[in-house]
């Protein structure tokens, strides 16, 4: 067993590696331009919505309860379309900088679970090939398994989940040889 205290460094800088290709990958390279889509006739809707206060949240539309969703009402209502979510940002400029300080915390957090796992379940001075094997796998749980619900739940195209799952596993594979590489011998 490992301590995880002496996988302190592959943490760290598996998290500044994945941070600094997510960057890349989605201010570069132009696969991801084609994930979002403006809003036919954008300025007559976002009228519309201004004067209905919405908060920040995310919105189900046409919105009903449990018991409700088979009632004639709320069927016509999916009928008639349209349906979905809508997700609001507090009004102004958008917070980049919160965005991808979240970003990192949360590579920092995959990196701590992955070590945990690899600490838990690789010998001291394993082969490059194990360490990247199990430490692989456990980061492409994070970055790219779980997205795959919001194709699932949230309607979320899933063109867009496959490019995301598709990052997951290069941010996976980044994690992976960064542990292999300074894993302890």
């Amino acid at each position: 067993m490992v301590a995880l205290g002496a996988l302190w460094l592959p943490i760290l800088l598996s998290a500044v590696i994945v941070f600094i290709a997510s960057s890349i990958i989605h201010m570069v390279l132009p696969y991801h331009k084609s994930n979002y889509r403006k809003l036919p006739d954008e300025d007559k809707i976002l009228a519309a919505l201004r004067p209905a206060g919405l908060t920040p949240g995310l919105y189900h539309f046409p919105y009903c309860t449990h018991k409700e969703m088979k009632s004639p009402e709320i069927q016509e209502k999916f009928k008639q379309g349209p349906v979905g979510f809508l997700t609001v940002y507090p009004t102004g400029p958008v917070n980049m900088g919160k965005f991808l300080g979240l970003w990192f915390v949360f590579t920092i957090i995959v990196g701590v679970f992955v070590a945990y796992l690899a600490a838990h379940t690789v010998g001291l001075g394993a082969p490059y090939r194990h360490v990247f094997r199990v430490v692989g796998t456990a980061a492409f749980m994070a970055y790219g398994v779980g997205i795959i619900s919001n194709g699932v739940w949230k309607g979320i195209p899933w063109s867009m989940v496959a490019k995301e799952v598709f990052d997951g596993l290069i941010y996976a594979s980044l994690t992976a040889g960064t542990f292999g590489w300074l894993w302890p011998r």
